[in-house]
């Protein structure tokens, strides 16, 4: 049993970061382009791939990781624990409004895009912040693999 959670939740952290980075390369090489219609296209994927994908692994991470703590015999409090909830509660802050971002962003897009305009302003102000919230969400990713595979003493 514990291997297969193991597995389980490496798997799901995997692609917590792995979606995570693809997302964001794939809308910042769209957004590149300046073209309404590949933003469009692009975003309505990114938002399925967060909505099938990445919400799934951060259902699946918590679940996967109260069972292996449980399991090791750690105690839900162990400082390195804490830590790890602390930076999985700091992505999650920063996750949400990026979801929301997302979706914002592909419905301008395609609305400029039927309309034959470029990107509107509030386009490239919500991008700015969808970009700046990104950096301390994965930040924090890396982080908590470091505690998972540390486990510091503090």
């Amino acid at each position: 049993m514990y291997e297969l959670l193991k597995i389980i939740h490496i798997m799901s952290g995997a692609v917590l970061f792995g979606t995570g980075a693809g997302i964001a390369f794939f809308m910042v090489r769209a957004h590149l382009t300046k073209d309404a219609a590949t933003v469009a296209s692009v975003g309505a994927i990114v938002v399925l791939v967060d909505f099938l994908f990445t919400a799934s692994a951060v259902v699946v991470q918590p679940i996967s990781g109260l069972g292996l703590i449980h399991l090791q015999g750690y105690g839900l409090f162990e400082p390195w624990l804490v830590a790890a909830y602390a930076l999985y509660a700091l992505v999650g802050v920063c996750w949400l409004p990026v979801v929301w971002i997302q979706m914002q962003m592909a419905k301008l897009a395609t609305a400029a895009a039927a309309d034959g305009l470029p990107l509107p302003e509030r386009y490239h102000r919500l991008f700015r912040t969808w970009f700046i919230l990104r950096w301390p969400a994965f930040a924090g990713v890396i982080g908590i693999y470091w505690l998972m595979v540390a486990k510091p003493v503090f």
